[in-house]
């Protein structure tokens, strides 16, 4: 089960989906955009992980540059590798902005890696990016596959109540991302857009999708570069819609 497919929420009309950081960024057309931080860990026993008792979510910037390769970021752990992990979700990246945006609202401090991502941007909208669209990052081109979608690890992380559908609700879930050649990464790299698919659907779209919305599924099916998993969870998506209508 990967982390496309864990914790479906049936109801799409629980959620709203929320405006990009602005139109310059929303477009693509960035001058600063940087990576501010790399982040890794290890896996560690805690007792809110599930049934596995290790979570590798802990991740701490890491000084200097860092080794990306296919499967990830050289020294990082992903310990549920079905759910985070392989060539589709090598790394996850978060904004910092949104990060920013979360203090306000939880009220306290959210270091970069906080929500588990290995890059912490700026600059740069993320979950206004295209899926399949393509950064370059450092020595590294990777490509977005899809927004995270918050799960039970995830919340026990958070120790905040009703996390996950605060989560999910404010549609800012960041993007995993695959890794289309390998190099190396260090705070302070440039980020750049270098392209985007001919069929647009954004990672906040995405996330509409996978709760529920059909004809926002029918366009992704149809973007080049998206995560393979999209055609495993699309015929449930698309199922459920036809049987009720």
């Amino acid at each position: 089960m990967t982390g496309l497919t864990r914790g479906r929420l049936r109801d799409s009309r629980l959620f709203i989906v929320r405006p990009g950081l602005g139109a310059a960024l929303a477009s693509g057309n960035v001058t600063s955009a940087s990576v501010i931080s790399v982040n890794a860990g290890r896996g560690k026993d805690a007792d809110w992980a599930g049934k596995s008792g290790r979570t590798a979510i802990d991740k701490r910037p890491v000084a200097g540059r860092v080794e990306v390769g296919r499967l990830g970021l050289g020294g990082d752990e992903q310990v549920d590798k079905p759910a985070h992990g392989g060539p589709e979700q090598a790394l996850y990246a978060y904004a910092r902005e949104d990060l920013d945006w979360w203090v306000e609202r939880l009220g306290r401090e959210l270091p970069s890696g906080m929500f588990g991502e290995n890059i912490t941007t700026a600059g740069l909208d993320v979950t206004g990016a295209m899926i399949g669209e393509i950064w370059d990052m450092g020595t590294a081109r990777v490509q977005v596959t899809g927004p995270r979608i918050p799960c039970v690890m995830f919340a026990g992380r958070m120790d905040e109540r009703h996390w996950v559908k605060r989560f999910a609700a404010a549609r800012r879930p960041g993007a995993y991302l695959r890794v289309l050649r390998e190099g190396a990464v260090g705070a302070g790299d440039r980020l750049e857009v270098v392209s985007r698919p001919g069929e647009r659907v954004t990672i906040a779209e995405s996330m509409t999708a996978y709760y529920g919305d059909a004809v926002l599924m029918r366009r992704l099916l149809r973007v080049e570069g998206r995560g393979l998993d999209w055609d495993n969870i699309a015929p449930g998506v698309l199922g459920r819609a036809t049987a009720d209508s």
